[in-house]
């Protein structure tokens, strides 16, 4: 720590110093006890203090673990925080990572994970240590409740132009015994590609076949503004309602603007009404199923859904539902 003040590291910590940077500073556990007297530092954890005695930060109190444990570094949510894809709040629960053979003591309000190959993946340069962004992202997508807020994370990651579906791709094909991989492959896969057949393909299993809504004409071709070719994902009742699937996360980008634009017009044209998906809403199948079923019932379909099982919020008893078999 050659060059290094006492006041200029804790500056650069959020106000915290850990008794052996204390030392590393030339002085020694006299000069901390008598800050602590004099109610200049308080105690946080044995051997990490703080330059107040008042409440703790959300970031003092990341850095108070970080120093208790030493080579520990911000992961999951907490490294999401510093990335600056989430608030962050003093009473979050905080997670550091540190080397799979290492033993910590556990402290409360603190999840501590173990990583192989962490040193590789902790972003150089940065204070707090953390976790590179595509990895804490990834992290967190496989712990997430379900598939849909797994989505959400990576959706929130690339909408925020700090990554992009390619990186976060080629980051998970390190990663082979991770959570949920295989389904964060194909939603990756699917986005980097531009290809949408996953998507397509829950759609069609998990919320139109399940839940007994008509037949519908995939992939038709119709003419666009200028007599332009545009593609139709879904259509039901003769093109009445036209379902489109977009796979892509952050779809944001002007070009991709301008192609659904022209897809709609068209559909107006043809007196049809749009109604655009993506994985979100398609990972919430009785929900989305439940619309499709009214937006059906409003253009005339005369047929009966069914319910998918008995959490379907189709349920048996709606007027014009059938029960699962």
């Amino acid at each position: 720590m050659s060059g290094v003040t006492l006041d200029g590291l804790m500056a650069s910590q959020a106000g915290l110093v850990s008794r052996s940077q204390v030392l590393a500073c030339h002085l020694d556990d006299t000069f901390i006890e008598t800050r602590l007297r004099r109610n200049q530092w308080r105690r946080v954890h044995r051997g990490v203090y703080v330059d107040h005695t008042g409440p703790l930060s959300w970031l003092q109190r990341l850095w108070a673990v970080l120093l208790f444990h030493g080579d520990a570094v911000a992961c999951a949510e907490s490294a999401l925080v510093l990335h600056g894809l989430r608030p962050g709040d003093p009473t979050d629960l905080l997670h550091v990572a540190v080397a799979v053979d290492r033993r910590v003591r556990a402290l409360p309000g603190v999840k501590v994970h173990r990583l192989t190959a962490l040193a590789a993946s902790v972003q150089p340069n940065r204070r707090p240590p953390r976790l590179r962004l595509e990895r804490a992202v990834l992290q967190v997508a496989a712990r997430s409740r379900d598939e849909a807020a797994a989505v959400a994370v990576l959706a929130d990651a690339c909408q925020s132009r700090r990554t992009t579906a390619g990186r976060l791709l080629a980051d998970l094909e390190l990663r082979t015994r991770a959570p949920r991989r295989a389904f964060l492959l194909e939603v990756l896969g699917d986005v980097a590609t531009g290809a949408f057949s996953v998507l397509e393909h829950r759609y069609l299993t998990r919320v139109e076949r399940p839940h007994g809504l008509p037949s519908a004409r995939r992939q038709s071709g119709a003419r666009g503004p200028g007599g332009r070719s545009v593609w139709r994902d879904v259509e039901y009742l003769g093109g009445r309602l036209v379902v489109e699937l977009d796979g892509r996360l952050g779809h944001d980008a002007t070009e991709d603007r301008w192609a659904d634009f022209d897809r709609d017009i068209a559909s107006a044209v043809d007196g049809a009404v749009t109604l655009r998906l993506g994985w979100r809403q398609v990972l919430d199948p009785c929900r989305i199923a439940r619309g499709l079923v009214r937006l059906l019932q409003g253009l005339g379909w005369e047929g009966r859904p069914t319910s998918c099982g008995v959490d379907c919020s189709l349920v048996p008893s709606a007027v014009g539902v059938r029960p699962a078999p």
